[in-house]
């Protein structure tokens, strides 16, 4: 390995680099990958693609294998290649640049370049891809690795149609096949018969054959594997020796997943009766089309040495593929059409399915190097033959557009050249969307604008990919822009770092820009973000493409104006942990609670109590005698002043304070707070129906005793009086084990004593509103402090990628002393650190995948202009690379609403009104009854945003209808129009409110 990275001491894993894959493969899987090499030949558009995932995977190594020269046509898709290597091999002029991907991989070209007669290169590699090769030679490297036990997996892309094919041999062990988190779940009740019921909150979830493990239950089932009998929903049948033990209560199950054994077939079985997954819902038949076709397009490479390039050549093809047809297994009824559109884009490439491709096949390597998730069985088909042009005319000599040309014609082309486009966000889906719009031309002679107000870190190097090390703490957008160019300098791309909100709405991204823009591309990972860009794309009735990752899923949404329903239309399930208050403050039945309760105790120590001290005092300049001069004379009493005389009368002198300040905090937490429940309710409480109070999902306390020979509680003190420090901004040596026994020797901890508050129980219940103390008390306190120990504290950003900040350290051992307080199993570190820091898991071949399918759909919104706009030629698609799914179909057309009978509109259409600026309010209501053609209808409401210009049942509001329309809205100094909502009713009142579409009044 690489020196000058530091790796994690006890996993041997780079934290900062992967952390966001650890959470996607595990770290069982991340050392697997690391003992295994892959051999990779060919790095064409394709091949790069898969190169450059599986290093940023981190495998072993990757051995290229590639003598082609470097072409001027290489440009359009291999993104390591530049004008000066052409003429060089592709494996030699690329090499460098993938190296630079990771320090931790070793990448070597093997300069032997593969062929029937040197398959013994191949010994040694845990894997070998093929890419874009003849069957002959698949089939020889196919026959080789089953001898010799190395898997397969081959892959190629002609045109407008991409295939993969996965061989790992015989016998394939899955470990887990997919990926999904298993929670426990809670036992009301096992019978004598082994019977078991689930907690009333939730079904089982199992199968029948389904194995589970019992934990918290009776000491000789505990932690032993029985197979499951599906009863009910809610009950199943242990396979255990009869009769049980006897149940009393509480307890969990768990799902034990087992390993799957998976037999492959060879490559000469498969072309002849292919297994192949099927994903695009509206075209079932495509895929077995392509497999005759791609045999014919080899069958005619090996006749003539080259692909079909012309409409000529087409019936020979077509017999070709007859032919191929007549040799399956189960012969298919053959699309003339779209065999034929296959053959004469065959010899382009269409470098966003490349990369789709790509991210596909690195990930079932990835699954053949660890055996995590279930691989491909056995061949996958893509095809995007709609963009196929009427007709191909290429120009006289080749250039870094020929491939391109060749799949969607010319007209397309300079439809993309001259695209306005926005990307909104420039982290792992942005850097792969930026690398697939250069390739593709987008906006080199119309405009590119991207933005994100990031910087880099170094956990962004695992997935975005047009990073490197001297880029940390860099922009993002600038600096992926800058790296896009030197893949084509032709990129016309403006870098911004600016956030997109409502903040840059008036001034930054006005309606004036984005009338500019023919699409939009959200690269965003939060929701809120991405549905507020819709909401201004619905707005400015422009094209948006969403997509978004979670681990091994994606999505892509095509979002159409007048045609298709929005992104916010349909709504992603809230990602918010929504913990009922009680069960945060005092009733945890998981660690999840533990690590949200500590999270929550970092934000209100460290960042929301000292931020309000600060702003405090600084409203009284830091003197106790201003603010007891406020207080005497009856002011309003400050907010936080309570926990600002707190922070202030305990304020440690040094770092020996900060160390007593984090022992009694321990005390507090987890001894005083155990005791404090079980004083309120005893262990035989009892609520009014009879049934004990301490029934699972509650679990009663157990007192802690501070220990510091244990780690978590050492740990515990250090890291919070580290923090402690940083805070009071106190300085000095390390808190190490020595100093700290030596700092609370002797030292006394406050006796228990009953709070005397109420313990909320109530899981609908909200936090209770704090009370302040008494003045006269507040008072007596400052008038004992001098103004000069008045000074600043140090509010703590809360930073999870930082290891040296102490943030992690004291969550995990805060949260694993509070799960140890309540019976429930810890968290290691990485779990903790996942679910504090809302860490969403992440791989790059996902992104890749997704990106791929981005950037063909915004090929197919280039070519509305030179055709009728149908609905039927977009896609949404939904991916799992873990199982393998690959789910696309149809947007949802837009939803259409009725005004009045005879008027129809959707989310789409606006009406616009152009009047003068002495407008009056009734004036405009009578402008809307006359649009709508009803003389019979009143205007009843009129909203401007959140502001109600008018609501017809507020006795106030009817004199505004004399006012001018504008002086109600009251818009801003640069703006001329206002968009409002109007509802109407009939002048008696007696039907439903009428909605009429968006209203625009533009203030001539």
């Amino acid at each position: 390995m690489a020196s000058g990275n530091s790796r994690d001491d006890v996993s041997g894993i780079d934290d900062g680099l992967y952390s966001r894959q650890r959470y996607v493969l595990g770290d069982s899987a991340m050392h697997r990958m690391a003992r295994s090499s892959v051999f990779l030949h060919t790095v064409n558009g394709l091949g790069v693609e898969i190169a450059k995932n599986l290093i940023l995977a981190g495998v072993k190594s990757v051995t290229i294998d590639d003598a082609t020269p470097c072409s001027v046509t290489d440009l359009g898709s291999q993104f390591y290649v530049r004008p000066e290597d052409i003429g060089k091999p592709r494996d030699s002029a690329c090499l460098p640049r993938l190296a630079e991907l990771n320090p931790y991989v070793d990448v070597r070209c093997s300069h032997s370049n593969l062929t029937i007669n040197n398959l013994f290169i191949l010994s040694g590699y845990t894997c070998v891809v093929v890419c874009n090769s003849s069957l002959s030679l698949q089939r020889a490297v196919d026959s080789f690795c089953r001898k010799n036990s190395i898997h397969l997996v081959c892959a190629s892309v002609y045109g407008l149609a991409g295939s993969i094919f996965v061989d790992l041999g015989d016998e394939f062990l899955v470990s887990d096949a997919d990926g999904e988190e298993i929670e426990p779940k809670f036992i009301s009740s096992i019978d004598n018969q082994g019977v078991v019921t689930t907690h009333a909150d939730g079904l089982h979830g199992l199968d029948t054959g389904d194995v589970i493990t019992f934990r918290e239950v009776v000491t000789s089932l505990n932690g032993k594997q029985f197979t499951v009998n599906v009863l009910t929903p809610s009950t199943f049948k242990v396979d255990a020796p009869l009769p049980m033990p006897e149940y009393t209560a509480g307890g969990v199950f768990i799902k034990v997943k087992q390993p799957i054994k998976i037999s492959f077939t060879s490559l000469d079985n498969q072309l002849i009766n292919p297994e192949i997954l099927i994903g695009d819902l509206l075209n079932p038949d495509a895929p077995i089309n392509v497999h005759v076709g791609f045999l014919a397009l080899d069958r005619y490479t090996e006749l003539h040495g080259e692909l079909p390039s012309s409409s000529g050549e087409l019936d020979e093809f077509l017999a070709l593929c007859e032919s191929a047809n007549s040799s399956l297994t189960r012969p298919t009824q053959l699309d003339s059409g779209l065999l034929r559109s296959l053959a004469v884009t065959s010899s382009g490439f269409l470098q966003p399915l490349g990369a789709c491709l790509g991210g596909f096949v690195a990930q079932e390597v990835l699954k053949s190097l660890t055996g995590k998730f279930s691989p491909l069985r056995q061949l996958f088909y893509s095809e995007f033959l709609c963009l196929a042009p009427p007709e191909v005319s290429l120009p006289a000599s080749p250039d870094r557009y020929s491939d391109l040309r060749r799949c969607v014609g010319q007209q397309t082309l300079d439809q993309l050249h001259s695209v306005n486009s926005f990307m909104v966000g420039c982290g792992a889906i942005g850097c792969e969307l930026l690398k697939n719009f250069a390739h593709i031309g987008l906006s080199t002679v119309g405009r590119l604008t991207i933005t994100d107000n990031d910087i880099i870190e170094k956990s962004n190097l695992n997935r975005q990919f047009l990073f490197r090390s001297q880029h940390i703490r860099h922009p993002k957008s600038s600096t992926a822009a800058t790296v896009a160019k030197q893949i084509n300098p032709e990129l016309n791309v403006s870098a911004h770092q600016h956030r997109v909100g409502p903040e840059t709405e008036v001034v930054v991204y006005p309606d004036a820009f984005y009338a500019d823009l023919d699409v939009v591309v959200n690269a965003l990972d939060n929701v809120e973000a991405r549905r507020y860009v819709d909401s201004r794309c619905v707005t400015n009735q422009r094209a948006l493409l969403d997509s978004g990752t979670i681990g091994t899923k994606g999505h892509v949404q095509t979002v159409v104006p007048f045609l298709t329903e929005s992104y916010g239309s349909q709504h992603d399930p809230s990602t918010d942990l929504a913990i009922p208050y009680c069960t945060l403050k005092s009733f945890p039945s998981t660690v999840t609670h533990t690590i949200e309760w500590a999270r929550d105790k970092f934000e209100s120590a460290f960042v929301l109590k000292p931020t309000s001290f600060n702003k405090l005092w600084t409203s009284y300049n830091w003197s106790t005698s201003g603010l007891l001069s406020a207080l005497s004379s009856n002011q309003p009493t400050p907010d936080g002043l309570s926990d600002s005389i707190k922070l202030l009368s305990r304020r440690p002198a040094d770092l020996v304070g900060c160390v007593k300040l984090a022992r009694i905090k321990f005390e507090k937490y987890f001894t005083h707070k155990a005791l404090n429940l079980l004083h309120c309710f005893p262990l035989d409480c009892a609520v009014a129906d009879g049934t004990p109070f301490w029934t699972l999902p509650r679990r009663p306390p157990t007192p802690i005793r501070f220990d510091p020979e244990l780690p978590d509680h050492l740990a515990f003190v250090a890291s919070l009086a580290r923090l402690w420090a940083d805070v009071y901004g106190l300085r000095g040596a390390p808190f190490d084990k020595p100093a700290i026994l030596a700092a609370l020797e002797g030292f006394p901890v406050p006796e228990f004593e009953p709070s005397g508050k109420s313990v909320v129980t109530d899981e609908a219940a909200t936090a209770p509103v704090e009370e302040e103390e008494d003045l006269f008390d507040v008072r007596l306190n400052l008038e004992g402090i001098e103004s000069p120990s008045v000074k600043p504290l140090f509010p703590v950003d809360f930073e999870k990628d930082d290891d040296s900040n102490g943030h992690i350290d004291f969550i995990t051992a805060a949260s694993n002393l509070r799960a140890s307080m309540y019976g429930i199993e810890p968290a290691d570190r990485l779990q903790t650190k996942r679910i504090a820091g809302r860490i969403v898991p992440a791989i790059a071949t996902t992104t890749a995948c997704v990106a791929g399918l981005v950037t063909i759909e915004l090929i197919k919104l280039a070519k509305r202009s030179l055709s009728e706009d149908d609905i039927g030629r977009y896609r949404n698609t939904f991916i799992n690379l873990a199982l393998p799914i690959v789910i696309s179909s149809e947007p949802g057309a837009v939803p259409r609403q009725e005004c009045v009978p005879g008027i129809e509109y959707t989310m789409w259409d606006r009406w616009d009104f152009g009047v003068s600026p002495s407008l009056t309010l009734q004036e405009f209501m009578k402008l809307i009854v006359a649009r709508v053609g009803r003389p019979n209808l009143e205007v009843t409401s009129v909203i401007h945003g959140v502001k109600m210009v008018f609501m017809d049942f507020m006795p106030a509001h009817a004199a505004r209808k004399k006012k001018q329309l504008k002086s109600l809205i009251k818009l801003a100094s640069n703006q001329n129009y206002a968009d409002l909502q109007v509802t109407m009713d009939t002048d008696d009142g007696a039907g439903d409110d009428i909605n009429c579409p968006p209203i625009r009044v533009f203030f001539n």
